[in-house]
């Protein structure tokens, strides 16, 4: 009788496949409040990694990190009508507490704009005092009616940048370079993600904002996943909350504002992008384990050996772990070390001590084979780089595989509904067209030029509507 597999088949159900690798490669396990989570050490060792990569680009553009209050009074977010229009269905409002009902109800912090102008319009007097660059890491609250872990939860973690600069320009262009040189850098060169950078159309633009850029990605079956956005917010929030400077000339002036943010949802999209029917695949520049050394069976030389081998290993700058747990099966350490996807596997037995060798095995590359073990540390570094470079270019391949140019509406239609993106041209779909697209739960992801720039204008000639399904 053949042996179950460990996880249902990407192909047979790609949801459940995506349950089942959450659950066994232990990254998370669903709250007790419906729509919560919790991220399990494996899991959150993951979004630590994020993090750093993330914290340093961030903190390369001259941006600080601070902490703004979870509990917004219910009063800040009307005061930008688009803002709480938009945020109304997801908010959850805190109205009793200490024993009696609050004089004025608190939200649970959905994101902090209002909250943030209310402090930048008291820190900010003069042009002296711009750009202010400020960042939180933190949690947010969204009442989530179809949650699904790490894509879609009511709470999640994130980094939210907020910026207030003296012109228009200076704030457009801020916008830009987070979106291209934080996060396009990060998911290019850390997650080997591919994806689609572009400007959202008006109806899928951040509420409150004048412009969305966005950084779309296609996951293993076809989807769209929108991974971090970069907002254009204007002058909305700085003429709702008074935040105005003195200008060189003695007028006041408002300031010019950017907001922007990742979340936790990277760690679904990392599994639908690279996971396989095994399991994980994590790119070993973001892995906090990129080799585990195995030993086989519960021998003194061969235990002493995977010490070595893990000391010399870390000495050549990889971040090792040595698995010396012989009371457990080698076989059920195996499946679990590749259910969790770690780059690299050095297996060692007492037969593999008398030859002088290791049994190497690639997670990413795959393929096994016995390696000197001398030369294991001059080796494996080359091999991660490797490992790296091939998972972006699996994943460009596959977007670049389903994304089909249409012509019309029916036609985009027709490769969203099959599993793939559709170009096509937004002088063709238009706003009446997006309309007919949501009937059949696609969305316009963002809007190209013909090249695949950003354009300047959401009206601009030759834009290229990206559409999909998405999660």
């Amino acid at each position: 009788m053949a042996k179950a597999p460990v996880l249902t088949p990407r192909a047979d159900d790609f949801p459940r496949w995506y349950q089942d690798l959450i659950n066994k490669a232990e990254l998370a396990d669903n709250g007790p409040v419906r729509g919560t989570m919790v991220i399990r050490p494996y899991g959150y060792g993951l979004w630590e990694r994020m993090q750093a990569e993330m914290d340093a680009r961030i903190k390369r553009t001259g941006t600080q990190n601070a902490y703004f209050p979870l509990l917004i009074p219910q009063s800040y977010l009307t005061r930008e009508a688009d803002h709480v229009e938009g945020f109304a269905p997801e908010l959850a409002v805190v109205t009793h507490a200490g024993g009696k009902d609050l004089e004025e109800p608190a939200v649970v912090r959905p994101t902090s704009e209002t909250i943030v102008n209310e402090y930048f319009s008291k820190w900010i007097q003069s042009y002296r005092d711009l750009p202010l660059l400020i960042n939180q890491w933190a949690n947010v609250v969204r009442w989530e009616l179809r949650p699904r872990l790490f894509l879609r939860t009511s709470e999640f973690l994130w980094q939210e940048g907020h910026t207030a600069h003296a012109t228009y320009e200076e704030a457009r262009d801020f916008a830009a370079h987070i979106q291209r040189h934080v996060y396009g850098d990060f998911l290019e060169n850390v997650l080997a993600m591919d994806f689609v950078s572009g400007r959202k159309t008006v109806k899928e633009r951040f509420a409150g904002a004048v412009n969305t850029l966005t950084l779309e990605s296609m996951m293993g079956d076809g989807k769209a996943l929108q991974m971090v956005t970069s907002h254009e917010l204007g002058q909305n929030f700085a003429k709702a909350f008074n935040t105005r400077y003195l200008s060189k000339d003695a007028s006041q002036e408002y300031v010019w504002q950017t907001s922007w943010g990742s979340t936790t949802r990277m760690i679904g999209a990392l599994v639908m992008t690279h996971g396989d029917d095994d399991g994980l695949r994590v790119p070993p520049r973001l892995a906090q384990i990129q080799a585990v050394v195995l030993a086989i069976k519960d021998d003194e030389a061969v235990l002493a050996k995977v010490h070595e081998i893990g000391e010399r290993l870390a000495a050549a700058g990889v971040r090792v772990h040595v698995d010396d747990r012989t009371d457990t099966p080698f076989g059920r350490r195996a499946v679990d070390w590749e259910l969790k996807g770690v780059p690299v596997r050095i297996e060692v037995g007492p037969r593999d001590l008398e030859n002088g060798t290791a049994m190497l095995a690639r997670r990413i590359a795959g393929g096994k084979e016995p390696v000197a073990l001398e030369a294991l540390p001059g080796l494996v570094p080359g091999i991660l780089e490797e490992d790296q470079a091939l998972l972006l270019k699996q994943s460009r391949e596959h977007r670049l595989s389903r994304t089909a140019e249409v012509s019309t509406i029916d036609e985009a239609v027709e490769a969203a509904v099959a599993g793939g993106w559709a170009r096509i041209p937004w002088s063709v779909l238009g706003e009446d067209g997006e309309a007919k697209l949501a009937e059949h739960a696609v969305t316009v992801r963002c809007l190209v030029t013909e090249d695949g720039a950003v354009p300047d204008a959401d009206d601009a000639p030759g834009n290229v509507a990206v559409v999909a399904r998405a999660y």
